[in-house]
């Protein structure tokens, strides 16, 4: 079982000061961070860092008694900046330890979630660049085409990017 996105909040609100047993926030304080968690989750979406959070589809459809279906390893990321993008509404700053671990958390989510860039052979066009002496090499100034055959796997299917 995940954390629901009322624990995201409630973690963000920790980081800015604002604990529970605290500070009681009232149910549109709630309303108002989960929008601002919604948000955000559907900018990282829009970046690439999909990551399973369920962004409703409308600002009325979100629950804070849903669970927000994100892995374990993304819930710091998540709540420390939700916390950064909350602490101007509440008067507060957030610490610069927790502005770094949110940079960290996130460049490892980044890092988690980027596919791997699909290697590429070169044009037979290409030349060989400045450094090409012809006495050393053939006088051909292009690059040559690798002579080796592509791998297309057990299903002879192959794959090209878009």
């Amino acid at each position: 079982m995940g954390w629901k996105k009322r624990n995201l909040i409630e973690q963000a609100f920790e980081e800015i000061g604002l604990a529970p047993y605290v500070y009681d926030a009232s149910p549109s304080q709630y309303q108002s961070a989960l929008l601002k968690l919604d948000s955000m989750m559907a900018e990282w979406n829009a970046n690439g860092i999909r990551i399973g959070y369920h962004i409703p589809v409308s600002p009325d459809g979100s629950d804070l008694e849903e669970e927000a279906g994100i892995p374990d390893c993304a819930n710091g990321a998540v709540y420390l900046n939700l916390a950064i993008r909350l602490a101007p509404s509440y008067g507060k700053t957030v610490s610069s330890e927790a502005k770094f671990l949110a940079n960290e958390a996130y460049n490892i989510l980044i890092n988690r979630t980027v596919l791997p860039v699909p290697e590429k052979q070169f044009p037979n066009t290409l030349s060989r660049g400045a450094g090409n002496k012809p006495w050393r090499n053939v006088n051909n100034p292009f690059l040559d085409q690798p002579r080796d055959l592509i791998d297309v796997g057990d299903d002879n299917i192959l794959e090209l990017g878009n």
